[in-house]
């Protein structure tokens, strides 16, 4: 049933994805910083639906071999969607920085090998900056927490 919810979301976030205007979204991809030592992966976009206000969504995974001491296996799947503020335009920034901060909901889907699976949705914040090194193609570096990249990601991002 997790894996059926996934994909269904999966195909509702591309199709948005597919419907966005060109100039006006962004994907991004990466890994993410926590306190579990895996290292989470990401991939998701944001729509500018004004000036300085994006929504968007994003899927992460982490799996965990064998956690600490112990014999146990986990793998988070987390999908989420965000909705983030952008101070470019206020604080006159060059075009090729961006500077958000925002919320996020996501739900996580957990497995682990001693069938004690733990589902559930989380509100996080975050703050983040990218700096956009050509026309299309940026870093992208965020603190904050809510997802299976709660610590803080690091990544690159793609604008339409």
């Amino acid at each position: 049933m997790r894996k059926l919810f996934l994909t269904f979301a999966c195909i509702i976030g591309l199709s948005s994805f597919a419907l966005a205007q060109k100039g006006q979204t962004q994907l991004n991809a990466g890994v993410g910083f926590d306190s579990w030592k895996g290292v989470p992966i990401y991939v998701g976009f944001d729509h500018y639906v004004s000036n300085d206000f994006t929504l968007g969504a994003e899927v992460s995974h982490v799996s965990l071999d064998k956690y600490k001491k112990h014999k146990h296996d986990y793998s988070i799947w987390g999908i989420g969607g965000n909705a983030n503020y952008h101070f470019d335009r206020v604080l006159s920034l060059p075009s090729d920085w961006n500077i958000y901060a925002g919320l996020n909901l996501t739900y996580y889907s957990w497995d682990h090998n001693d069938h004690h699976d733990n589902d559930g949705l989380n509100l996080g914040a975050q703050i983040g900056a990218r700096y956009f090194f050509s026309k299309n193609f940026g870093l992208n570096l965020q603190a904050g927490g809510g997802s299976n990249v709660s610590g803080g990601k690091f990544g690159i991002t793609y604008r339409f």
